[in-house]
């Protein structure tokens, strides 16, 4: 079972994670974020990954704690549910179309933490949502799962747009690369004979 459940508590949050990579893409999100919670949902739907999302965070103060937080947690879990990698497809990428907008995401289940992000958005909110916390909680998964990850919107005009793409973009890169291969499954996929390490 590649599963792994994150308990993580500051003086700013208190998150629980939980992610069964081998899932449905069944959700439960509950950030105190609606767009937020869109996002995480549509990630778990594409991704095909089960995942768990119970966050209570210093929402009084502003949005950016909770989503950085949340998207550790994640990053976290996902790495712990990986284990030792065998079998794992590890590279993926995607075109992602949302109506007028185009996304490029690329990852590699490296071990080697590193995100490029280039999107850019017309305006400083989605509803109540900062659209620079996008780039953020991307950073906050990356760096915590362990993975090198480009994403970069081609083009687009519709804020909520480029954000789902980026997301649903990872969501489909993560279907992928964590996917255990038949032919491969007993094998760690690097000439090193490790990740993550």
């Amino acid at each position: 079972m590649r599963t792994a459940t994150i308990k993580r508590k500051t003086k700013e949050t208190d998150i629980e994670v939980t992610v069964d990579l081998d899932g449905k893409g069944r959700s439960q999100i509950a950030t105190g974020i609606g767009f937020l919670d869109h996002m995480l949902d549509l990630l778990a739907r594409h991704s095909r990954i089960d995942i768990t999302v119970k966050a209570v965070g210093d929402l009084h103060i502003d949005f950016h704690h909770t989503a950085e937080d949340t998207g550790i947690a994640l990053g976290q879990a996902v790495k712990q549910a990986l284990g030792d990698m065998k079998g794992i497809g590890r590279y993926a990428d995607v075109h992602m179309p949302m109506d007028e907008t185009l996304t490029r995401v690329a990852l590699d289940i490296s071990g080697r933490p590193f995100l490029i992000f280039k999107a850019e958005f017309g305006r400083d909110k989605v509803g109540q949502f900062d659209t620079e916390l996008v780039q953020e909680w991307f950073q906050a998964f990356a760096m915590n799962a362990g993975v090198t990850l480009h994403v970069e919107c081609l083009y687009g005009t519709n804020d909520h747009h480029i954000a789902e793409s980026c997301f649903k973009g990872l969501a489909r890169c993560l279907r992928s690369a964590v996917a255990i291969d038949e032919r491969t499954k007993d094998e760690v996929p690097s000439t090193k004979g490790t990740l993550g390490n």
